[in-house]
């Protein structure tokens, strides 16, 4: 089941690249989290990704691949008519954190020490899918040093997207979503939106400001759980973990007797 939701940064607190020019009725759409070939678990070329974007009217797009921006730098010699932002979600002692904007690869794996890379190369740190294996309270000492949290992720489920949407709610933290897509269906499911009347979007820093004001809203669906599958599925074979794969297989094959 497909599940739509909707809502703002504002809704939350009731508490030479082109140039985007201000338009009344234009809307920005960028899709934050997207993982090409350059994952484990994708095998989306950098190429096929901004293709996609571009036919899903996508104004912008960010790959994010595991502990690389490989991906992100290739896929930004195609941007002619679409935003490209260089970026990588990185594994830490901590969970991961995602970094927005960046020039250079992350080479620390420790929370404090990514974090401290990020900035120092002018870029956001993002706090992806916060409840996706963490169940418990994420701490404040955490939280200080997010720019951004992700509140809508294209492969979670709208619980733990709404526990995602409570954290920023509760700790005044601008919010962000992605499709977090490793195949093409994927791509642009999951939108942050800026409504740029006001605005014209010349290079990074100005995508930066839009983010750091907390004037998006977050639009999009939960991927089917075939999309989940077919990604593990990939990994599994890329990394020769042939264990997990059998046991991956036994797992699907129990939902689809359950729903038979």
């Amino acid at each position: 089941m497909q599940i739509i939701t909707s809502f703002s940064y504002s809704d939350l607190m009731m508490t030479d690249r082109n140039i985007m020019e201000a338009n009344p009725n234009k809307e920005l759409c960028f899709d934050f989290h997207i993982h090409s070939k350059f994952s484990y678990d994708s095998l989306l070329s950098p190429k096929r990704i901004v293709r996609v974007a571009k036919k899903r009217g996508l104004d912008g797009i960010a790959i994010t691949d595991h502990d690389t921006i490989k991906g992100a730098l290739e896929a930004s010699k195609f941007n002619d008519s679409i935003y490209v932002i260089i970026g990588s979600e990185i594994r830490t002692e901590k969970g991961d954190v995602i970094g927005l904007f960046l020039n250079e690869e992350i080479t620390s794996k420790y929370f404090d020490e990514v974090v401290d890379e990020i900035k120092s190369q002018g870029g956001l740190v993002v706090l992806p899918h916060p409840y996706k294996k963490n169940m418990m309270d994420i701490p404040n000492e955490l939280l200080d040093k997010v720019d951004l949290i992700e509140v809508l992720n294209g492969r979670l489920s709208p619980e733990l997207n709404h526990k995602a949407q409570i954290l920023a709610r509760n700790n005044n933290i601008p919010i962000i979503g992605g499709s977090d897509a490793h195949i093409s269906t994927s791509i642009g499911s999951v939108k942050t939106i800026f409504n740029c009347e006001k605005y014209v979007i010349q290079n990074d820093e100005d995508i930066k400001q839009l983010l750091l004001k907390g004037d998006a809203k977050v639009t999009g669906k939960v991927s089917p759980r075939y999309v989940h599958y077919f990604s593990a599925t990939v990994g599994n074979v890329r990394r020769g973990n042939f264990l997990q794969l059998g046991k991956l297989f036994i797992k699907i094959s129990h939902l689809r007797r359950k729903y038979e």
